[in-house]
Order: structure tokens, then C-alpha cells, then sequence
């Protein structure tokens, strides 16, 4: 069987969440329980304003939920370890019919993290996708959906940090994940970045996820993370990562035309250096859900991912609370195709 991941601009029926359920997600207090879920809701809200919204909730907080979501929603239920549906959740692919699956992919808590529990969410894969009327695609390898980005055409983004990371895929090597890729997302153009950001890779990152750092609105086109602010460690870090791009090419072998999206001018927060992205946007039908950080940027980034997304509506919303707990708005969407 042929499988092949579209474009996260393709049309969509749907956009998956998850209803934050407990753990570090919500935080020690009733206030910091209540920031995450307004937060998640808020964003789902958003999504709305374009296309259906499925929440997965933990049936213990079915009632909590009802109080914070939009009448609109669809829920359904199933136990939760988290709320990045992101990553726990399937990779939507199509075959060459058209017909829908779902890319399970093996998850361990991004690299079995200390802090990480997934005995729950490494089942939500399989239950969405069957939800979805997907196909099941099983896949041995360890990855996450915020790890990958796609272009439709056959290049994929990932991270060296990621996929071949021991705690990972111990023993995997660029080749193995490529092919394992090409058999998944029908992928032939593999782009390896060296990294990823500074504060996803410490306690409650990621190790490098891409959505952090690089998307693709069109083809031929990237838009890129850029920390123009040589105080910050993200400065020697994006230019790594545009060092990289830049000597890459598209499927057709063509340069890619490069969009640098200026970070936010916040350094740091009580937890030290900041990761806060405008790359970690989610493209709706006719629309993108964009982050917002109250900074003097992000009037620059919305103008930056309107020109970027001709004939889309941008709406922003605050993405600090996400980002406060190791994550964005894309890391907890997920898009279902048509």
C-alpha cells in the first residue's frame, strides 16, 4: 500500500484536540488548572470559527469539560496522560484513492522524559483514527506529529535530535527513518535539521521538534524561526538551522524561497530563555490559528502569516500558557484531511 501525507494547507474535514486532563499541564493550583484549560478551549474557539472541532476528554473530566468548551464541540472519550494531541494523537495520511488512515506512530513520552507518563496516550493514535474511519498504519518508529512537517509533494522536516535520538530509536540511523518514512508519509526529499530550540531542549521540551522552528505555507516556500537578538542562545541556533535550509533544496530540487519570521523581543521568563515561536501556527480551512505572545512583534508576525496565507483569515490567540508548558497551538491540533 502507497501512503502520502498532504499539505497541512489541503482542505480539511476536522481538527483533533485533546482536554487537558491532569500532571504538569495543569499545574499545582486551581488557577493554573484553569489558565490550561481556558487556554485549550480557547483555541478550539478559534478553530471553530472555520471547521469542526473533536475534543478527546477523560471521561473523569467530563464535567469539567462541559463547563469550559464551546456548545460546538464534538467530544468524545477516552483516558488521557496529556493533552498534545500533537504527538499522542495519528499522522493523517491518504492513499493513492484518496481514502483515509492514520499513521500510529510508537510513542514514549518524547524520549521517555522522567516527567512523562503515556501508558494512556500511546492507545490515542489507534482510537482516532479508528474514530476518523481511518486506516490503521502501524509504525515501529518513535515520533511525534510536532516532529515532522511535510509539503505534499514529497520533502519532509525533521530533526536529528529527534528521530535519532537513543532514547528514541536506539540504533536508528538516517536511513532507517527515511525509509520508514517513505513508507508512511510517502516522503522521497528528507531535510535533517540540526536541532531544535534552546528551551525545548531542556526538562519539558521536546529534544527539537520542527514545528517549533520551520513550516511550509507553499510550495517551494519556508517560513523560519529566526531570534534576531544575539543575547538569546537562539540566535546561533536559528542560524544553524537557516545554514541548513539554505543548502537544501525542494522535491523538484529547486532552492527554497526562505521567510524569516522575527521571534518575539521576550528573552526570558521565570524559567529562563524563552522559546516562543510565531512558527508554531495551525492552518485551518481559510484560516490560521496564529500565536500571539501581548509583544510588539506579533503584529509583524500576523502581517508576515497573512502574505504568507493569501485568501486566509489569521486569528490570534495567546499562546503563552501553552508555551509556559512546554508546547503551542499547533503541538495541541491536529488536522484531519478531506
Amino acid at each position: 500500500m502507497s501512503w502520502s501525507m498532504p499539505a497541512e494547507t489541503a482542505p480539511q474535514d476536522r481538527t483533533w484536540m485533546a482536554f487537558p486532563p491532569g500532571g504538569y499541564t495543569l499545574g499545582e493550583t486551581p488557577e493554573e488548572a484553569h489558565e490550561a484549560r481556558a487556554t485549550w478551549s480557547a483555541v478550539a474557539r478559534a478553530v471553530l470559527e472555520f471547521q469542526p472541532v473533536t475534543m478527546v476528554v477523560d471521561p473523569k473530566d467530563a464535567g469539567t469539560a462541559a463547563r469550559y468548551l464551546p456548545a460546538e464541540t464534538d467530544v468524545v472519550y477516552a483516558p488521557l496522560n496529556d493533552a498534545w494531541m500533537r504527538d499522542i494523537g495519528p499522522t493523517f495520511v491518504k492513499d493513492r484513492a484518496g481514502a483515509l488512515a492514520g499513521v500510529d506512530w510508537t510513542f514514549n513520552g518524547w524520549g521517555q522524559q522522567e516527567w512523562a507518563r503515556w501508558d494512556k496516550d500511546s492507545a490515542i493514535g489507534e482510537r482516532v483514527t479508528r474514530w476518523a474511519d481511518g486506516k490503521l498504519v502501524d509504525s515501529s518508529l518513535v515520533n511525534e506529529g510536532g516532529a515532522i512537517h511535510v509539503d505534499g509533494r514529497g520533502t519532509v522536516l525533521v530533526t536529528e535530535t529527534v528521530q535519532l535520538d537513543p532514547d528514541r530509536n536506539p540504533g536508528a540511523s538516517k536511513a532507517s527513518v527515511e525509509a520508514e518514512l517513505a513508507r508512511t508519509l510517502g516522503t522521497t526529499n528528507v531535510i535533517w535539521l540540526p536541532c531544535g530550540l534552546t528551551r525545548d531542549s531542556e526538562q519539558y521540551g521536546t529534544r527539537g521538534h520542527v514545528d517549533m522552528t520551520v513550516t511550509i505555507p507553499a510550495p517551494g516556500t519556508l517560513l523560519v524561526h529566526s531570534q534576531e537578538n544575539p543575547a538569546h542562545p537562539d540566535f546561533l541556533v536559528t542560524q544553524r538551522i537557516l545554514e541548513t535550509l539554505r543548502r537544501s533544496t525542494d522535491s523538484d530540487g529547486n532552492p527554497w524561497t526562505i521567510i524569516e519570521v522575527p521571534a518575539p523581543t521576550v528573552l526570558q521568563d521565570a524559567e529562563g530563555w524563552v522559546d516562543y515561536s510565531y512558527i508554531n501556527h495551525v492552518v485551518v480551512n481559510d484560516g490560521v490559528i496564529a500565536c500571539s505572545f501581548d509583544d510588539p512583534a506579533d503584529e509583524a508576525a500576523r502581517d508576515i502569516l497573512a502574505a504568507a496565507y493569501p485568501g486566509r483569515r489569521v486569528v490570534s490567540v495567546d499562546a503563552r500558557p501553552l508555551f509556559h508548558r512546554g508546547g503551542g497551538i499547533h503541538c495541541i491540533t491536529q488536522q484531519q484531511p478531506s
